[in-house]
This record gives C-alpha cells, sequence and structure tokens, in this order.
C-alpha cells in the first residue's frame, strides 16, 4: 500500500513542482511517514533524486517553448549549485530550528505582498540585463541555493518571486527560469547526499519516472494557461508552506 501513494504523491509533487515549485511539500512528509525509522539524511536524499529528473524535465519543456533570460538563469545556476552543495555541507553543523521563524515571516510577506499586489507578474517588463542583473542573478542564486541545499522548502516559489520582483518577468518567465536555477540545486545536493549514501536508490528511480511525468503535465499546464494559473497556484503552495512552518512552531 505504501509504494502506490509513494507513486502517487511523487506524480503530484512532479506536478505542482514544475508550476510553482513545493514538490517536497509532498514527497517529503509521505516519505517520513512511509519510514519513519529511516535517517532524515537519507530521506532527503530519495526526495532530491526524485526531484532532480522532474525539475529538469520540467526545465527541458519550458527551454523549448519560454524565452529564457539566460543572462539571469546562467550565473544564478551557476552559483546555486556551489552554495547548494556548501548549504548542504552545513546541515549537522547550524541548527536548522533558527531559520523557521524568520522563512515563516519571509513566507507572509511574500503572500501578502502578491496578494495586495494585482499586476505582480501578470506582463513581462522586458528589462535590458546589464553588469548589475549579473551580479543580482549571482547574489540571488547563492542565497537561494545555500538555503535549498541548508534548509529547502519553498525554494522554487522563493525563486519565482524574486525572479518576478527583482527581474520584472511575468509569472511563466519566472516559474521557467527558476527551474533552471533548481536543477542546480537539487543537483548539488543529490552529489552530497549520494555521495555519503543515503539514499534509497531503487525507490528513488521509481518515483523519479512518477515525477517526470507529474512534471511534463504541469509544465504543459503552465505553459497553456500562462501567469495566471502560476501566480494562482504560487499563492496556494506559499499558503501551504506558511500553515506547514506555523504548525510546527507551535508544536516546539
Amino acid at each position: 500500500m505504501e509504494l502506490p501513494l509513494l507513486l502517487a504523491g511523487a506524480f503530484i509533487a512532479g506536478l505542482i513542482d514544475a508550476v510553482v515549485g513545493g514538490g517536497g511539500l509532498i514527497q517529503i512528509p509521505l516519505l517520513f511517514s512511509a519510514f519513519p525509522q529511516t535517517a532524515a539524511a537519507t530521506i532527503f536524499g530519495t526526495n532530491k533524486l526524485a526531484a532532480v529528473f522532474g525539475t529538469a524535465s520540467a526545465a527541458l519543456r519550458y527551454v523549448r517553448r519560454v524565452r529564457i533570460p539566460w543572462r539571469a538563469a546562467l550565473p544564478a545556476a551557476g552559483a546555486a549549485f556551489f552554495f547548494a552543495f556548501l548549504g548542504a555541507t552545513t546541515v549537522t553543523i547550524l541548527p536548522q530550528a533558527i531559520l523557521k521563524p524568520l522563512v515563516l515571516v519571509l513566507l507572509v510577506v511574500v503572500a501578502a505582498y502578491t496578494w495586495t499586489r494585482k499586476d505582480f507578474g501578470h506582463t513581462d517588463l522586458e528589462l535590458q540585463f546589464g553588469r548589475r542583473h549579473t551580479i543580482g542573478a549571482l547574489v540571488l542564486g547563492g542565497g537561494i541555493g545555500f538555503y535549498d541545499g541548508f534548509f529547502g522548502p519553498g525554494t522554487g516559489s522563493f525563486l519565482i518571486f524574486l525572479f518576478v520582483r527583482f527581474f520584472g518577468f511575468d509569472f511563466l518567465r519566472a516559474s521557467a527560469t527558476a527551474k533552471v536555477v533548481n536543477v542546480m540545486t537539487n543537483f548539488a545536493a543529490l552529489l552530497h547526499f549520494g555521495s555519503g549514501g543515503a539514499i534509497m536508490w531503487q525507490l528513488g528511480f521509481g518515483m523519479a519516472v512518477f515525477n517526470m511525468a507529474g512534471a511534463l503535465i504541469g509544465s504543459q499546464l503552465a505553459l497553456r494557461h500562462g501567469s495566471w494559473l502560476v501566480r494562482c497556484l504560487f499563492l496556494v503552495v506559499v499558503s501551504l508552506l506558511i500553515v506547514r512552518f506555523a504548525w510546527e512552531l507551535l508544536e516546539q
């Protein structure tokens, strides 16, 4: 009974993650529920194995159909890869619990800003990229990459928000660019967990197939319905993240 549930969860996670991120909200709790005695590092490693395939397939679909701003995507992706690996190596050094209240506040700000600004991410501002934007992409990619390697929840949603806010993308283009960056953060974290043997390989590859299937459908839905769908699902996922973090803080 556990395997069909995990595979179905991987499919739904891939679908949601391809549009706005947040697939870990589904996959990680399911893995913890199915393997309560398994080390957290193994759960996270298995999640990353499934997620990296789904994220990569969504990124490829977007690259073919959306005009990716490579002058932002490539510096951000490179910095994200390096700092995600660095973040993953510090998991055992720094207490993750200190981040939860801060992330909760940031998520509330992101949700409130997006909800009140009805035109936010509706149209692409077509900004001309210069050195300042390249530096901004490096900083953004490095910061989010470290966060994903160290902690993780909401990485895709934070990327989308920041690309809309600071680079003037619409939600669809921001989501497509975020997937390119997210591939690198997932791959870096996977290298870290894999080098330590902290992955259930057979299960991870099985979930990857279903995650990819969901990602392909999710990216197709985003391409068909555009920024309107991405914005709506973005608010839903961010709201769920807020509920999750608030609940965890109340339980402490």
